[in-house]
């Protein structure tokens, strides 16, 4: 097995690849970074515009050579169409974070007043908790649990980012 190379060449990488719509794809691609030893931070996976076509986004940790050799062996699959690895700098993420906070009449107002301030949601009320929607990118995330962590976190579930390139061009070309 394929060891990951010491860190300080290691970056952030976001992989978006486009696969045919059918069962054990995931697993297919999933276990290419497995078996290289790669951990995967994000993973998200949805149905494209196109139906025959699903949208797999990962985040890993790699090092540029690292990710051509990944990209070289996803691209060997028959299952997989287009693999892209996107720009940091020029792309849109996003992430749905649902969070389980412990509410009661006195902390109610200042978690709302927090989840104001990051643009999120209130989507459940209870007498002893409150669930908020907070969608943005991973810095976002990080920050509105850390300020809802003093309230004590119950749950809390993470889609995994989804992501799309600026501008006119796409995964398929122009």
């Amino acid at each position: 097995m394929e060891k990951i190379q010491e860190k300080t060449d290691c970056e952030i990488r976001t992989l978006s690849i486009v696969v045919d719509n059918i069962a054990g794809v995931l697993y297919k691609v999933t276990s290419v970074f497995s078996r290289r030893g790669f951990n995967i931070d994000s993973l998200a996976v949805g149905t494209t515009e196109k139906p025959e076509y699903s949208r797999i986004t990962v985040k890993i940790h790699a090092s540029e050579a690292q990710v051509k050799h990944l990209v070289s062996q996803l691209e060997k699959l028959p299952c997989v169409c287009k693999v892209v690895v996107l720009n940091e700098t020029s792309m849109v993420q996003r992430e749905l974070i649902v969070i389980k906070v412990k509410a009661d009449s006195k902390t109610r107002g200042e978690i709302i007043e927090i989840v104001n301030i990051f643009r999120g949601r209130i989507i459940d009320l209870s007498p002893e908790s409150v669930i908020v929607e907070i969608t943005g990118e991973d810095d976002k995330a990080e920050a509105v649990i850390r300020m809802l962590s003093k309230f004590e976190i119950i749950e809390l579930a993470r889609t995994g980012i989804v992501a799309l390139g600026r501008g006119r061009h796409t995964i398929y070309g122009e």
